[in-house]
């Protein structure tokens, strides 16, 4: 190898850059962390119906509340049931999406990341 190491590259000289770059990416992991824990947490509500049909819809996607009207049953018609909580379900999980893209895009300046 020539002496002083990486000089003929040009960009490559010194490697000190490279603690530096390894310590950015540590840092952005440690941020990506927190923020998928953060998402994990969140508690979104999708309603259907003019409100007849309520989902709580947790982060990591799980379903933690579910409420519906009375008068929204009809056992003449469950396929109507049926519709509104995959609406509220779907209207959550929208949302859910939406907020989850803004804290990543915090942490990743925008840039899409394979997750």
């Amino acid at each position: 190898m020539a002496k002083g190491g990486f000089r003929g590259f040009p960009g490559m000289g010194g490697m000190g850059n490279m603690g530096n770059i390894m310590a950015q990416a540590q840092k952005m992991q440690r941020d990506l962390e927190i923020a998928q824990n953060e998402v994990n947490l969140l508690r979104i509500d999708g309603t259907a119906g003019g409100d007849m049909v309520k989902i709580t819809l947790g982060g990591d996607h799980k379903i933690y509340g579910l409420e519906i009207k009375k008068d929204v049953i009809d056992p003449e018609d469950p396929e109507m049931l049926t519709d509104l909580i995959t609406a509220a379900y779907n209207a959550a999980l929208e949302e859910l999406e939406k907020q989850k893209a803004e804290k990543m895009d915090k942490v990743t300046g925008g840039v899409k990341m394979p997750f």
